[in-house]
């Protein structure tokens, strides 16, 4: 009989699978595609803006912000004060990549930064501790707000997905789903 997964490790190959998708949408992407965004609706971010969002904001930041408490943007030791309005600007003051190759690596820091901080977690803390978010929300288990921000990133890369089909790209459900 098999050994059950930890939660570490159900974390861990979920962050994983997502990475590895969202890198494969990520070399789908040339510089050309940069500007691109949705010709309809209002509040879209650029395809450039998205793998930023996606690379720098997507999910290592978050993850290091629950494991170790520490929500400054600039690493330094210590909390922050998250105001909403920051949190959830405006598409136009978003920045973006100015390469697809700082965008790769930009997302394998990250990726290296959130299996780090997976890997380093207690086990006994995923469901043992409720870190709040600064952005507001309902009272989470670490597990829950880990996974969370696996799931946030794995939603943004469905947009570049879809946004690579609007752009008249073959992709498929299998680059969708990584398999």
């Amino acid at each position: 009989m098999p050994t059950p997964m930890t939660l570490r490790q159900v974390l861990l190959e979920q962050a994983t699978t997502t990475y590895d998708t969202a890198g494969r949408l990520f070399a789908r992407v040339s510089a050309a595609d940069l500007p691109w965004k949705p010709a309809t609706g209002e509040n879209w971010m650029s395809v450039g803006q998205l793998l930023m969002h996606c690379a720098a904001f997507g999910c290592g930041r978050a993850v290091a912000g629950f494991v170790t408490g520490d929500w400054r943007p600039d690493g330094e030791v210590g909390s922050a004060e998250v105001d909403a309005d920051v949190h959830q600007p405006p598409a136009t003051s978003l920045p973006s990549v100015r390469s697809v190759a700082q965008a790769q690596a930009l997302l394998a820091e990250d990726r290296r930064l959130t299996l780090h901080c997976l890997e380093e977690v207690d086990e006994s803390a995923l469901l043992g501790s409720s870190p709040p978010a600064p952005w507001g929300g309902p009272a989470l288990s670490l597990f829950q707000q880990l996974s969370l921000m696996i799931w946030h990133l794995h939603q943004h890369k469905g947009q570049l997905f879809y946004y690579l089909k609007l752009m008249g790209r073959d992709v498929s459900t299998t680059d969708l789903w990584g398999a």
